[in-house]
């Protein structure tokens, strides 16, 4: 029984929750409830070792097999009911559990981009643009339903790229769908891609979309975010913002160098040339046997060999 119960709370305790999965699970359950199913149910579980210790004792000092059987039926029936006490929080443990499969997983050491914004402002067709993720693409808001993952190269780390929701300016009223986005941008984010479609196609004014973009840099004051206007081939506004196309690829490489440039790892990395020109220590020198000296030579040969350019 103990083992049952240490199952249904081991994805728990196995990988803590990202700050970004409490948000949507204290949203989606209300705040609490993860940590509340989870101390009843490591409660019973320290009550049903407690209660296992105390009935072995006992069944030592029963008197007659009338006595023994007794004492085993008690013991059954007070695990009994701690487990019914705690069928509840069983099963809101699955059915987290269930949730936070159905969403995806994030490295915490990886950068992540957000691609935000208003419904149908071009956001999938970029994110599958920038990345591995093939998210769906249709020209009617509110294609996007559920937060996507896809992966892109930054040359010197591994770049995780979230297609997330249409987001409305409503803070009040926003749905699931929205809160999961507004999550993403909030707290998953090292980077923010704000999209924005100045054409009109998407069925939101410029106005619209402008208010949100101000209120998040208001909230966010930490989060870079990266105002870009698509939809380039069909529309293009004089403005010093990025312009870029999904459709035909314009501006796309240079939105790849400022998101490069704003995740840069800080610090030098040594230059190349102290690594081809290191030598042994020359404490091994005088102690060193001919064999010895050869095979330093040697190596030192190899190193200098293998960091040429083939």
């Amino acid at each position: 029984m103990i083992r049952h119960l240490r199952l249904e709370t081991r994805r728990f305790a196995k990988t803590p929750l990202s700050p970004f999965e409490a948000t949507l699970v204290a949203q989606a359950f209300g705040s609490g409830t993860l940590e509340r199913s989870l101390t009843r149910v490591r409660r019973a579980e320290e009550r049903i070792r407690g209660l296992a210790s105390a009935s072995e004792r006992a069944t030592h000092q029963a008197e007659g097999s009338e006595d023994l059987g007794g004492q085993v039926r008690a013991f059954y029936g007070r695990i009994s009911s701690f487990v019914r006490e705690v069928d509840l929080d069983i099963r809101k443990l699955r059915e987290i559990s269930h949730f936070l499969e159905d969403r995806p997983r994030l490295d915490a050491a990886a950068p992540t981009l957000v691609v935000a914004g208003f419904p149908n402002v071009g956001k999938s067709s970029l994110v599958a643009r920038l990345s591995s993720a093939r998210p769906k693409i249709a020209a009617y808001p509110f294609t996007t339903l559920s937060i996507a993952v896809g992966h892109a190269d930054l040359g010197f780390d591994r770049l995780q790229v979230l297609d997330t929701p249409g987001v409305l300016d409503r803070s009040d009223r926003a749905n699931r769908a929205e809160f999961e986005a507004r999550a993403a941008v909030g707290q998953a984010a090292s980077v923010v891609l704000f999209v924005i479609d100045p054409s009109g196609k998407s069925g939101y004014t410029l106005d619209e979309q402008e208010r949100l973009l101000g209120r998040w840099r208001e909230e966010l004051p930490k989060v870079p975010i990266i105002p870009v206007e698509t939809k380039a081939d069909l529309f293009r506004r004089p403005t010093d913002r990025l312009h870029v196309s999904a459709e035909t690829g314009e501006g796309i490489e240079e939105l790849e160098r400022t998101i490069r440039d704003l995740l840069r790892p800080s610090g030098d990395l040594p230059p190349i040339r102290d690594a081809e020109t290191e030598e042994m220590p020359s404490s091994i020198e005088p102690t060193a046997t001919g064999s010895t000296r050869a095979r330093a030579s040697r190596g030192r040969s190899s190193r200098r060999n293998r960091s040429e350019p083939r």
